[in-house]
């Protein structure tokens, strides 16, 4: 396929699956159950952080943590009492996040909404700045803190050279704006040019079947490579692209 016609190919693809169907079984399903920003905030940044895996369990161990606040995780994190997070932590949430990490991430997010009303102020891009490369890193060294704990391993870096898949999920969540009811875009202040497709070895086996990279690892760099071809289809909604290499990942019709 030449430029044109692959263009054409992931926006027809990017057009079929960027659908309420495809919420139905995707943890971005439990951010939606919430209208209250910091809600929508935090049901969302803990969903993303446990998206590996099935997706079904994914969802079921979100709904656990969901649970355990009360299904009111703003005023659960803001009005927290020591029981209730001793009681959390020898609790199992999801594969290697368990429930000292969960905990940790309460009060941290406690930490962070005394002083923001939202996560987003966390995430703002510099002037200079062409993804959220930088950004990520700031927001890591706010939430996480400077002590060493076991929970830092669940927000990764792009410092560090990761993909950071899940955190550039859960952004892709918050900022993309387009009307079609997946994307919840509640975020006012970052324009969605700056976001990137969340890399993983789906999206990164689809993206070299279709030749728009080259690297064979899934990391950062990676991230920046696909960037820059995805962003010449469109450069003011590069992340649509997302639901084309998902959907293609599902239907298997490259391979």
């Amino acid at each position: 396929m030449n430029f044109s016609e692959l263009k054409d190919f992931l926006n027809e693809k990017a057009d079929v699956y960027n659908s309420l169907e495809f919420i139905q079984d995707d943890p971005i399903q439990i951010p939606h159950r919430f209208s209250l920003k910091q809600d929508v905030e935090i049901a969302g940044f803990l969903s993303a952080t446990i998206s590996w895996g099935n997706r079904k369990s994914i969802i079921k161990s979100a709904e656990k943590m969901l649970d355990i606040m009360g299904n009111s995780p703003y005023d659960f994190v803001m009005n927290y009492s020591e029981n209730d997070l001793n009681s959390i932590k020898d609790k199992s949430i999801h594969r290697t996040f368990n429930g000292e990490d969960f905990a940790y991430f309460i009060k941290q997010f406690n930490k962070i909404y005394k002083e923001n009303e939202s996560l987003e102020n966390l995430f703002l891009i510099n002037e200079d700045e062409s993804n959220f490369q930088h950004s990520i890193e700031r927001f890591r060294q706010k939430f996480l803190g400077i002590e060493k704990h076991r929970t830092h391993k669940h927000v990764s870096s792009p410092y560090k050279n990761s993909s950071s898949k899940r955190i550039i999920m859960f952004l892709r969540w918050m900022t993309r704006k387009d009307n079609r009811g997946v994307d919840l875009g509640i975020w006012k202040n970052i324009d969605q040019k700056f976001l990137s497709i969340p890399l993983d070895v789906h999206t990164g086996n689809i993206s070299r079947k279709l030749g728009l990279i080259s690297r064979t690892q899934n990391d950062w760099k990676t991230v920046e490579e696909l960037d820059s071809v995805i962003r010449k289809f469109d450069e003011t909604d590069p992340a649509k692209y997302d639901f084309a290499l998902f959907g293609l990942g599902v239907t298997k019709e490259l391979f």
